[in-house]
């Protein structure tokens, strides 16, 4: 393989998984980890990626960015669905849960609708479109639509929100800092989530490991409001040790 190949097809994976490690590539292209090194390096100087201890990650934007739920769901498709199936083996016939907007909440919904009884809360038009037709009850809140998220936001959607209960709130982000919180880019998100937290018995937390040490524009709640994570098992051991000192509970798959 040329070495323009092989680089390509490193982009290529960066962008599908989010993050890349020396020694996955090496076992990958069959070649030693020097020359991934290398071309990692290259990249780098590039500007099409960012360098990191053991691998690399795509660049960072600033914490206004806010990718279209088209681009979200191209990344980390494994892991959402592993993710996925870990959430809904947490959920039991005749509860209440919420489902806030996200393409990982996206994939929750879809797998929930084995269920007979199940009230499922969201702020997503595309969830509430996902369980359409399924035994499943959707409650949708209203609010003004986020075209490029199909969420609910603003006044309506928290005013409903603070009228209901639930057992369990599946929450996904945009970052998890473990020493600030969780984040996402917009502030009319973050409140709306902040209600759901409130409406919800417990918070459990579902992104993939690239979310990881990340900060975005507006703080939704800080670490200590988390009950439970569900993440991958390429979360970084300090992540991992910061949760487990703030006694969440974490389920890697």
């Amino acid at each position: 393989m040329l070495n323009e190949e092989r680089r390509r097809g490193i982009l290529e994976l960066l962008q599908l998984d989010g993050r890349v490690l020396v020694r996955d590539l090496s076992d990958r292209f069959h070649t030693s980890l020097i020359t991934i090194r290398k071309d990692l390096e290259f990249l780098h100087h590039q500007g099409q990626l960012e360098r990191t201890h053991g691998g690399a990650l795509p660049l960072r934007t600033g914490a206004l960015q806010d990718r279209t739920f088209q681009e979200k769901e191209r990344l980390h498709r494994h892991d959402k669905l592993r993710i996925a199936s870990a959430a809904v083996r947490m959920i039991r016939e005749g509860q209440v849960i919420i489902l806030d907007s996200g393409t990982t909440t996206t994939v929750i919904a879809r797998a929930c609708k084995q269920f007979r009884s199940l009230t499922v809360i969201t702020n997503a038009t595309n969830i509430a479109e996902e369980l359409a037709g399924s035994s499943v009850e959707a409650i949708l809140t209203g609010g003004t639509l986020r075209k490029d998220s199909f969420s609910l936001v603003g006044p309506l959607a928290e005013e409903s929100l603070s009228q209901l209960s639930a057992d369990m709130l599946f929450l996904a982000v945009d970052g998890f800092d473990t020493q600030y919180g969780l984040t996402t880019p917009n502030q009319l998100e973050a409140r709306v989530n902040r209600v759901m937290a409130k409406t919800a018995r417990r918070t459990i937390v579902v992104c993939d490991s690239s979310k990881f040490g990340r900060r975005s524009l507006s703080l939704i709640m800080p670490t200590s409001a988390v009950h439970e994570t569900i993440t991958d098992k390429k979360i970084g051991k300090p992540h991992l040790r910061s949760l487990r000192e703030a006694n969440i509970e974490v389920t890697l798959v």
